[in-house]
């Protein structure tokens, strides 16, 4: 039976510390929602927009994403995309404060965004029975255009191409792995805008669970670029904690 299944049937119990009530008790929902903020890698790979988490990739927030991503827990898709959702609704509000700081004005404080979700593996998919990210970001857009910014999904990528197995590959493993794996689908718009709200252009952000060496986000950004749509950003819900001290990576 599956555990989406189960969840229906069997009195709730908290994906991220197991206690009875709720699939993910208040105490967990805030972790998820710890601190949404700039968590790029160190050192970024090259092409990587401007990178932001709303948590990081332990405790209660890992083991929600594995039980939605990997065992089919999807009643925790609207937890997970409201942690989305507030991790756009936090880099948009960095950015207009940084526009009115340098004297560019507040433009963008009323912009839609078109959410891009990274594509999973097809083999992936069909092995989960779903795919998590692309619901994620669908359940994001439409947490933020109830809270009054326009926002829609955006699922301009595809794989074009199988890549290997990701776990274990160091960043130039990953990046020699992806590169050229992702391309935009065929006639899609890239320069969407959204509907309703009457805006002139939406900002285009990626989507995805976790940002490790950021080679996937990277990759996906490019096959964006190709195609003529600039990423402003990149949101994940959590960040990995494997990352150099700021200053201590001198590479070129």
């Amino acid at each position: 039976m599956s555990s989406a299944l189960l969840d229906l049937i069997l009195p709730p119990r908290c994906a991220g510390c197991g206690a009875p009530g709720a699939l993910a008790c208040p105490s967990c929902r805030a972790e998820l929602l710890r601190e949404p903020a700039p968590r790029p890698p160190d050192p970024p790979p090259p092409g990587l927009p401007d990178c932001w988490s709303a948590t990081a990739y332990d405790g209660a927030a890992r083991r929600m994403i594995l039980a939605c991503k990997e065992r089919g827990r999807t009643a925790l898709v609207p937890v997970l995309a409201a942690s989305v959702s507030a991790c756009v609704t936090a880099w948009a509000a960095s950015r207009v404060a940084a526009r009115a700081d340098t004297g560019a004005g507040g433009g963008g404080a009323s912009r839609g965004v078109w959410l891009v979700p990274v594509p999973s593996a097809r083999a992936a998919s069909r092995r989960r029975g779903h795919d998590p990210v692309r619901a994620v970001a669908a359940a994001a857009a439409r947490e933020l255009s109830r809270r009054g910014r326009p926002a829609a999904l955006a699922p301009l990528l595809r794989q074009g191409r199988r890549v290997a197995d990701q776990a274990g590959l160091g960043s130039a493993e990953r990046a020699v792995n992806l590169s050229g794996a992702f391309q935009v689908v065929p006639g899609a718009a890239v320069r969407p805008r959204p509907s309703g709200g009457g805006l002139e252009a939406a900002d285009v952000v990626l989507v995805d669970d976790i940002v490790t060496t950021g080679t996937t986000l990277a990759e996906a950004a490019r096959a964006l670029r190709a195609a003529g749509a600039e990423p402003s950003a990149a949101v994940t819900i959590a960040a990995t904690r494997r990352r150099r001290p700021i200053g201590e990576y001198h590479g070129p």
